[in-house]
C-alpha cells in the first residue's frame, strides 16, 4: 500500500512537471515571431550618428532607465542625451559627465515644456508601483505623467517615441496595472508620433536596489527557468535596453509597433 502511495505521488509530480513544461513551451512560442532583417549594426550606427540626433530619457533613475542610459552611451549614436526627472542624478563615472539634466515637477509639467524641446527621440521608462504610490498615485505616474510627457515631446519636435509598457497590457483588463499600461499605450498612439515603439516585456530579471518582495520571489523562481525558457515568463533587463537601442537604428519602419517579450529578446540579441 505504501509503495502504491509513493508511486502515485511520483506520477502526480511527474505529471505536474510535464504539464508545467508544456505551459512554458507554449508561452515561449506564444508571441508572434517578428522578422527582423539581418542588420549590420556598426554600419547603421555610423549612418545614424552622422545625422547628429538628440534624445531624452524619462525615468533614468529607475532600473530600466539606468541600463538603457548605459546602452545608449555605449552606442554613441546621439550628439546629446538629456535626462528629464524630478531630481538631478549623480554619477561616479566620468563617462556620464556630458549629460544634460533637466529637473521638472511632474505635477506641473506644462510649466517645463522647454525640457522637451528639440529632441529627435524620446525614451520613457517612467513608472512606479501600486504598493509604493497607492492606486491613485500609480495611475498618476504611469498614465498621467507619461501621457503629458509624450504630448510635450511631440509638441517639442520628437519624432520617435519609445515606451516601456508591460506584457499583458490591455485597457479593458480588470487588473489596474495592465489596464493602466494598456490605456496609456492607446492614448499615446493618438498623440501622433511619426513612429511609436511600444515594448511589452515580461518580468524583468534585475537586482533592484528598491525592495519589491513579489518581484524578488519571481526572480528566484524564474531565474533558473530562464536558461530553458528565456522568454516564456521573464527577460533580462539588458535585453530590453539593447532592443530599444537597436530598434532606434531601424528608424521607424512602422508608424506604431508593439514588441512583445520574445520580439524584444530576439532584437536584444541582434
Amino acid at each position: 500500500m505504501n509503495m502504491l502511495y509513493i508511486n502515485w505521488n511520483k506520477f502526480c509530480f511527474l505529471s505536474f512537471v510535464v504539464a508545467l513544461a508544456a505551459v512554458l513551451y507554449n508561452l515561449e512560442h506564444s508571441d508572434t515571431d517578428e522578422v527582423f532583417p539581418r542588420m549590420d549594426l556598426n554600419a547603421k550606427a555610423e549612418i545614424y550618428r552622422q545625422k547628429n540626433k538628440t534624445c531624452f530619457i524619462l525615468g533614468a533613475s529607475g532600473e530600466s532607465g539606468k541600463v538603457l542610459l548605459n546602452e545608449i552611451k555605449k552606442s554613441n549614436i546621439f550628439s546629446k542625451i538629456t535626462l528629464i526627472g524630478r531630481r538631478e542624478l549623480q554619477f561616479d563615472n566620468d563617462t556620464y559627465e556630458n549629460l544634460v539634466q533637466k529637473v521638472v515637477d511632474f505635477e506641473k509639467l506644462d510649466e517645463y515644456a522647454e525640457a522637451f524641446q528639440d529632441h529627435d527621440v524620446g525614451y520613457c521608462c517612467l513608472g512606479t508601483t501600486k504598493a509604493k504610490a497607492g492606486a491613485e498615485g500609480f495611475v498618476r505616474v504611469d498614465h498621467d505623467y507619461v501621457l503629458k510627457a509624450a504630448e510635450l515631446a511631440k509638441a517639442g519636435g520628437c519624432s520617435h517615441f519609445h515606451l516601456e509598457s508591460s506584457k499583458g497590457a490591455d485597457k479593458t483588463s480588470s487588473f489596474l496595472y495592465l489596464k493602466t499600461k494598456g490605456q496609456v499605450e492607446a492614448d499615446i498612439e493618438v498623440v501622433g508620433f511619426e513612429c511609436l515603439s511600444i515594448y511589452r516585456p515580461a518580468v524583468l530579471l534585475v537586482d533592484r536596489q528598491e525592495s519589491r518582495p513579489a518581484e524578488w520571489m519571481a526572480r528566484k523562481f524564474l531565474g533558473p527557468l530562464s536558461s530553458l525558457f528565456p522568454t516564456a515568463l521573464s527577460i533580462p533587463i539588458t535585453s530590453l535596453a539593447r532592443a530599444m537601442v537597436v530598434n532606434t537604428l531601424k528608424e521607424g519602419e512602422q508608424k506604431v509597433e508593439i514588441l512583445e517579450n520574445k520580439a524584444i529578446y530576439d532584437l536584444g540579441k541582434t
